[in-house]
């Protein structure tokens, strides 16, 4: 080992420390959070047991009965989870409920909600049976067994998500699963739900993530740190360049863009299993910067299953606005911010996180200073090899995140 790969580790070691400390004080401040979300929890802590599901469906569906019997019109109401008054930033935390409850309601009387009334009433009755029988389905199976009913795969998915809100459930424990689309690779394995045995080091192009990260086990690694890759086409980079063997033993994930539920659940599940430094590797434009801040704070969509999804620790390793000017890199291989850009980093400018991380603000205010964007693989054009073999490791020995 040469002396600066001594450093390298010295580096991660001081900051995964410090990382260690700081999730020490979140994790004492999480137990009362997540009471007061007030989120259902069995006795062995896992929030959404199947008998508190069964029980949650069948009281609503006792009150339809109910309003039925006294020749009412039965209604359905939910806490809106597109309404900003729903939600608040907590720095410890990241997007959490908040103590307003704006709802909206679907009302049977009501001609123009008899569709979704009858959409949320079949979810509801196959989440039912699946829970019962302790089975489950893909979202997308349950679309195409009625297709005519609920019209696109977009309508379906916002009603599953819609009646997890509604019964105070994590989405999985509606048995409703969606198919996972990020990958992982690296120092780790794991056993699956079905008892299978995963290593994430041997598949070349990564590992899909599972269906079922809630109840993966044996979580073993030795990784000194996790890498979070917004693209695919990065993260197979990454891997052809032998960055896991390169910086071994890491960890590196990607959600292959907008991360879904169960990349987010599994980067959430490594950093509280193995108390290691995460780095957010993201395009230099507003929008790679969006779904950094899905990974860290969370979204306002799923707000009520913040503490199984957010990494508050998480820092950004690159690209950094900054970082373009400071690498020089060449003029034609920038691409100019667009309105959609701009706009978007309007709108993360006027997100409270954003008052928590001055240096991240400062980065974003850059983007529409120089009206300039870049994709990691514009540092390609510096040298092939340049991502894995200077870039990354360098920005880590000598602390070059925020």
């Amino acid at each position: 080992m040469t002396e600066g790969d001594i450093n390298f580790w010295d580096s991660l070691e001081t900051l995964g420390h410090e990382l260690l400390d700081r999730e020490r004080e979140i994790v004492q401040k999480r137990q009362p959070a997540t009471e007061k979300a007030k989120t259902p929890t069995s006795e062995n802590g896992e929030s959404g047991s199947r008998g508190q599901v069964l029980r949650a469906i069948e009281r609503l569906t006792e009150t339809m009965i109910v309003a039925l019997s006294k020749e009412q019109s039965p209604v359905l109401t939910y806490k809106d989870r597109r309404n900003s008054s729903n939600v608040s930033f907590d720095e410890d935390f990241g997007v959490v409920p908040s103590d307003t409850i704006a709802v909206k309601t679907v009302d049977f009387s009501a001609i123009k909600s008899t569709t979704r009334f009858a959409r949320t009433l079949q979810v509801l009755a196959i989440s039912y049976r699946l829970v019962q029988t302790n089975t489950y389905s893909t979202k997308r199976d349950v679309f195409y067994n009625n297709t005519k009913l609920f019209g696109s795969q977009r309508v379906l998915d916002t009603i599953v998500d819609d009646i997890a809100c509604m019964l105070n459930v994590p989405r999985h424990s509606l048995h409703i699963l969606a198919t996972s689309k990020g990958c992982v690779a690296g120092d780790l394995t794991l056993v699956d739900s079905d008892g299978s045995f995963l290593d994430c080091s041997v598949a070349s192009g990564g590992t899909m993530v599972p269906a079922h990260v809630q109840h993966i086990t044996n979580l073993h690694s030795n990784a000194k740190f996790v890498l979070v890759v917004e693209k695919d086409a990065t993260f197979q980079k990454l891997l052809d360049d032998g960055f896991c063997r390169k910086l071994a033993p890491c960890i590196m994930v990607t959600g292959k863009g907008v991360p879904d539920l169960n990349t987010r659940m599994l980067v959430h599940k490594l950093w509280k299993a193995f108390h290691i430094p995460v780095f957010a590797l993201v395009d230099a434009d507003p929008h790679g910067m969006e779904i950094m801040c899905t990974y860290k704070y969370g979204s306002m969509a799923l707000s009520h299953e913040f503490h199984s999804l957010t990494v508050p620790t998480l820092k950004w390793l690159g690209v950094l606005p900054s970082d373009i000017r400071r690498l020089c890199i060449q003029e034609d291989v920038l691409l100019p911010m667009n309105d959609s850009d701009r706009a978007k980093a309007r709108e993360l400018l006027e997100k409270p996180f954003l008052s928590a991380e001055p240096l991240w603000k400062r980065e974003l205010e850059e983007f529409l200073t120089r009206d300039r964007k870049a994709e990691i693989q514009s540092l390609i054009s510096i040298s092939p090899t340049f991502l894995t073999d200077v870039y990354i490791p360098n920005k880590i020995k000598f602390g070059g995140w925020i």
